[in-house]
């Protein structure tokens, strides 16, 4: 566990606050509370810190907006609301900031933007640009164009790919919990707080508690998972409650609060990290123990020897999980293949590819390069 990582020494921060605490629980925006936050980022950036903003708030904004007492399931009428609230919200942001000499960026994201390497490159040149030149980036969900389909599925989510996509240093959850507790507080006064962990720990899934809030999409459950995405570029996660005075001050001084979620490996290399942060698995390729530990072990490409049996509708180039003896995802890749032509290679040697199919694009359904382990 990289125990030693200091928040003081993270230079660039990823901060993601969550609907129930801007918006009062459903109640318009908390406009006190954000102009602290607000103060709180402003002197960060004077520090020397750069700082992108994952807001959530928009569906509940444009809940208020609109009278709507309750979050509607509709696709088009959660749409709706969140263009109405996006307009709010990020006027929020801009007006408070503005009084710091701050300049703002409103980026709206869908996963397909992150899913296509070159919309993701874009999307990280953009960034890093705005973050170059001391604009806070306000990011948040597309979500009047996303379908369900291509939703990040919570603003928790798209705040560890957007660690991942930066490079940042550190990724802080603003919740309305004092942090993360081995059982959930709410129903157990005797949950104990966890004040560390590693982030790929996965007995913490068991801990943490599945449901989110009325007005969110997220939990802890979430937030677990996003700290594990989170750690692949080397980001410490802090689960930290956001209500608390001055907290993004108190973490900058290195104070103890909150659950720190540490990463546990070397970075991974750039585009091993955005094919670990697909969320669109096309197929799975179930794997005998030999592959299996081949994959584990060194890493090595994936030939169609080691596979036992194909799932799923899948083209050559589109994103399969691999899948251990033991029914656990283990990895996932670029394949080679489309469905049928894995099926039929499946389970034989590379050197009859062109025997069985008629013609031979590469000897290995994944090469190495397009995959990455995804279980330790």
């Amino acid at each position: 566990m990289q125990s030693k990582i200091k928040c003081s020494e993270c230079h660039r921060w990823v901060i993601k606050i969550g609907s129930s605490l801007l918006t009062n629980d459903g109640q318009g925006l908390a406009i006190d509370a954000i102009d602290s936050w607000v103060e709180q980022m402003a002197a960060l950036r004077a520090a020397g810190h750069e700082v992108l903003l994952v807001s959530s708030g928009a569906v509940a904004e444009g809940m208020t907006r609109l009278g709507w007492t309750r979050r509607p399931h509709a696709l088009h009428d959660l749409q709706a609301a969140a263009a109405v609230g996006q307009m709010g919200l990020i006027q929020a942001y801009e007006s408070r900031f503005k009084t710091y000499g701050l300049h703002t960026a409103q980026v709206l994201l869908t996963h397909d933007d992150l899913a296509n390497r070159q919309r993701y490159l874009n999307a990280r040149s953009t960034l890093r640009t705005l973050l170059a030149l001391g604009v806070i980036p306000v990011v948040n969900e597309n979500d009047t164009v996303t379908t369900e389909e291509i939703r990040f599925g919570d603003n928790d989510t798209l705040a560890a790919l957007v660690a991942n996509l930066v490079e940042a240093d550190l990724l802080i959850f603003l919740t309305d919990q004092q942090g993360m507790f081995d059982s959930d507080p709410r129903s157990n006064p005797a949950a104990g707080l966890i004040s560390e962990a590693q982030a790929d720990d996965l007995t913490l899934e068991t801990m943490a508690a599945a449901t989110g809030g009325a007005l969110g999409r997220g939990g802890m459950l979430t937030k677990v998972r996003a700290a594990r995405r989170a750690a692949r570029s080397g980001a410490l996660t802090m689960i930290v409650p956001g209500r608390d005075d001055n907290v993004l001050q108190r973490i900058a001084a290195d104070d103890t609060l909150g659950t720190r979620l540490y990463p546990t490996r070397e970075p991974l290399a750039a585009r091993k990290q955005w094919l670990a942060g697909q969320l669109q698995v096309r197929g799975r390729l179930q794997l005998d123990e030999g592959a299996s530990r081949v994959l584990h072990t060194s890493g090595r490409s994936l030939l169609p020897v080691g596979v036992v049996a194909v799932e799923g509708h899948f083209d050559r180039g589109d994103l399969v999980a691999c899948i251990d003896p033991d029914g656990r995802e283990i990895a996932r890749g670029l394949v080679n293949y489309n469905t049928t032509d894995a099926a039929r290679i499946a389970g034989q040697a590379s050197n009859r590819i062109e025997e069985l199919l008629g013609y031979i694009d590469e000897p290995e359904l994944i090469h190495r390069d397009n995959l990455v382990l995804t279980q330790s």
